[in-house]
C-alpha cells in the first residue's frame, strides 16, 4: 500500500511566508529557508512553496530562495508561483526543486505542462488548481469547453452535474482572483492528458478557514484522474487530514496554518493519522 503524504505549504510573498483566508488578510509565518529546514528535520514527507504573489521582478529572489532551501533540506520539494514559461521550469528545476507546480500559465497555455513533462518528466509536472463554486448560470453564461471534454464527462460523472445541482466547480488563476470558465473535472482530465503528473486542489471555499478538506470536490477529482491527487485548503486538525484520506482517494494533504502556528507538530499529527490506522511514514 502506498503511503499517503503529510505537506506543509509554504505561501511565499516577497520573500516570506505567509498566510491568510480565502487567499485574503495575509500573516507572517517566517522565513521559508528557516521554516523549511525545520519541517526537514520534523519528518515531512515533502514541502510545497508557492510564490503568491509572483512577479518577473521577483523571479532572481525566488531562485535564491530555492537554491538555499535545496542546500539545508534533504526531503523532495515543490515550486510555484509565477511560472510563464518552459525557461522559467527551468530555472527552478536547476536551482534545486524537485517538482514545479504551474497554475495560470497551465491555462493561459496548457502546452507549458506539455512541455515541461516531456523535458523533466511527469513525475516532475505538478498542476495547481484552485476551484471555487459559483452559481451555475453563472458558470454557463463564460463556459469554456476543452478537447475531450464531452467524452470525459460521460465517462466519469460529475456530482455537480447531478440534478438539482445549482453550483458548478470553476478553476480560477492570479492567486484565486480570476475565473476562468472551466470546469474543474474537465481541467484536471485535460491536464494530466498533456502530461501532469500530479495534482494539487486547493478549495478556494475552505482555503484558511481550518473547517476540514472540501470532501466533494477532492474526492470528485480523485476518482477523476489517475495521478497522485494533493487535498489543500481548510485543514483545521489532523482529523481533518483523516477524513480527507478515508473519504476520498486523496494521496497527499497539505496544510499550513496548522503547522506553521504551532496548533499541532508533524510527530503530532503522524501518530493520530497511524493510530488511525491509515498508512503514514513515522516522522522521525
Amino acid at each position: 500500500m502506498l503511503m499517503k503524504r503529510i505537506i506543509p505549504c509554504l505561501d511565499v510573498h516577497e520573500g516570506r511566508v505567509v498566510k491568510g483566508v480565502n487567499f485574503l488578510n495575509l500573516r507572517d509565518a517566517g522565513d521559508p529557508v528557516e521554516v523549511a529546514r525545520v519541517y526537514d528535520e520534523a519528518g515531512a514527507d515533502e514541502l510545497v512553496f508557492l510564490d503568491i504573489t509572483a512577479s518577473h521582478e521577483g523571479r532572481d529572489i525566488m531562485l535564491d530562495m530555492v537554491r538555499r532551501v535545496a542546500e539545508q533540506c534533504f526531503m523532495p520539494f515543490t515550486v510555484g508561483g509565477g511560472i510563464r514559461t518552459i525557461e522559467d521550469v527551468t530555472g527552478l528545476i536547476q536551482a534545486g526543486a524537485e517538482k514545479v507546480s504551474i497554475n495560470t500559465a497551465a491555462v493561459i497555455d496548457p502546452d507549458i505542462v506539455a512541455q515541461t513533462a516531456r523535458r523533466f518528466g511527469r513525475c516532475a509536472t505538478v498542476v495547481n488548481i484552485d476551484p471555487k463554486r459559483v452559481p451555475r448560470d453563472e458558470f454557463e453564461s463564460r463556459r469554456r469547453t476543452l478537447p475531450g471534454s464531452d467524452a470525459a464527462i460521460a465517462q466519469t460523472p460529475d456530482p455537480s452535474r447531478a440534478p438539482g445541482a445549482d453550483y458548478v466547480f470553476e478553476v480560477h488563476t492570479h492567486g484565486g482572483r480570476k475565473p476562468t470558465g472551466l470546469d474543474a473535472l474537465e481541467y484536471a482530465r485535460h491536464v494530466v492528458a498533456l502530461g501532469a503528473g500530479e495534482i494539487i486542489l486547493t478549495s478556494m471555499d475552505a482555503d484558511g478557514v481550518k473547517n476540514g478538506y472540501d470532501i466533494e470536490i477532492t474526492g470528485a477529482v480523485a476518482e477523476a484522474v489517475d495521478v497522485p491527487v494533493v487535498a489543500s485548503g481548510g485543514c483545521g486538525s489532523p482529523q481533518h487530514m483523516r477524513e480527507v484520506f478515508e473519504q476520498t482517494r486523496a494521496d497527499a494533504a497539505l496544510a499550513a496554518s496548522i503547522f506553521h502556528y504551532g496548533e499541532y507538530t508533524i510527530a503530532q499529527t503522524k501518530q493520530y493519522l497511524i493510530d488511525a490506522g491509515l498508512p503514514i511514514r513515522q516522522a522521525v
